[in-house]
């Protein structure tokens, strides 16, 4: 058999078309056609991407008397396992526009995590006297302030979320990275390990030290209760740091890991990806809605807080269990 009827009979079997077979290649439709009509034969480089992309050896497809029972056929690519090529142009353009959204979410967190801090001080200066307003004064500025920090948190997220769609098929679909890709995106993430690291550990000291602040204004506050509530101001501005600084690095780091098809983005971890993203969505909006009907009904903002790193550690057994169930039913 010569290598136009292979390369046929192994675009059948995988369940392409010529175009689909072209865009895996990173050539043309026409080329294809040229090549299963034997009037033009492929370059090595595409003959070594062939051999990779179907399973075969380079051997079956080169030499006409090798047949196509050296080689398990069932190693042919599922259809509905295909894979995508990732050019250098693309990991490098992604990892960028990671980095620009890396920054944008990390603020659109702040901003959450500060949104309470105005309305906490205006309230509390109300009570004690420290400013001359009413109370339904006090409420509605802090209040004004909280949902406008949220409105611009959620525009920030959109906007992320609408810039990095184009690459979605990265983080959802089986990847192919092409030359020298994963050379450079493991180049990158060395060069960035030991910022990912220092602002990670950064992070989560600024978090566990950021109970200080109450301790302190119990120790030396006495009875003056206003005290309490600059240090409750003082432990969410050390949270929403901490918490800033671990969510941009850990973006970017995700980036890598898309690319690479590590951690989350695995090739078994992908099969999951809807799942994931459906109940990620529902459970941090659950959390953010227990969050806040909490603290305002109970006006402990001094410790109810803690309900993010305590759902942060508890998400991926909540989300085994989840997924235990889907796959039961």
């Amino acid at each position: 058999m010569i290598f136009a009827d292979k390369l046929i009979d192994l675009r059948k079997k995988a369940g392409w078309s010529q175009e689909e077979l072209a865009e895996k290649l990173g050539v043309s439709r026409q080329s294809v056609s040229k090549w299963e009509a034997a009037q033009s034969i492929p370059d090595m480089a595409k003959i070594l991407r062939m051999s990779n992309l179907f399973g075969v050896s380079t051997d079956y497809l080169l030499k006409d008397e090798v047949s196509l029972e050296l080689y398990d056929a069932q190693a042919l690519p599922d259809a509905a396992e295909a894979v995508k090529n990732v050019s250098l142009e693309d990991a490098a353009a992604f990892l960028t526009l990671k980095e620009k959204n890396a920054a944008q979410i990390a603020l659109g967190v702040l901003l959450c995590v500060l949104s309470p801090v105005l309305l906490i001080l205006l309230g509390g200066a109300q009570e004690y006297g420290k400013i001359g307003i009413t109370e339904n004064q006090a409420g509605g500025l802090g209040l004004i302030t909280l949902m406008l920090l949220i409105g611009g948190a959620v525009a920030l997220f959109l906007l992320s979320g609408f810039r990095v769609s184009k690459y979605e098929w990265l983080e959802k679909e089986p990847i192919d990275p092409l030359y020298g890709v994963s050379g450079m995106v493991k180049e990158r993430r060395e060069q960035f390990r030991p910022v990912f690291a220092r602002q990670l550990t950064i992070g989560i000291v600024l978090c566990v030290l950021s109970v200080i602040p109450i301790g302190l204004s119990r120790l030396f506050a006495g009875e003056n209760e206003f005290y309490h509530v600059i240090a409750t101001a003082a432990m969410l501005v050390l949270i929403a740091v901490g918490v800033m600084l671990i969510v941009r690095v850990s973006v970017i780091w995700g980036g890598f890991q898309v690319l690479l098809e590590e951690g989350d983005y695995s090739r078994e971890a992908k099969k999951d990806q809807k799942l994931h993203a459906n109940f990620g969505r529902i459970y941090w909006l659950t959390v953010t809605a227990v969050y806040l009907a909490w603290s305002f009904l109970t006006n402990g903002w001094e410790r109810t807080w803690v309900i993010w790193p305590v759902t942060a550690v508890a998400y991926g057994a909540v989300f085994a269990v989840a997924k235990a169930m889907k796959r039961k039913n």
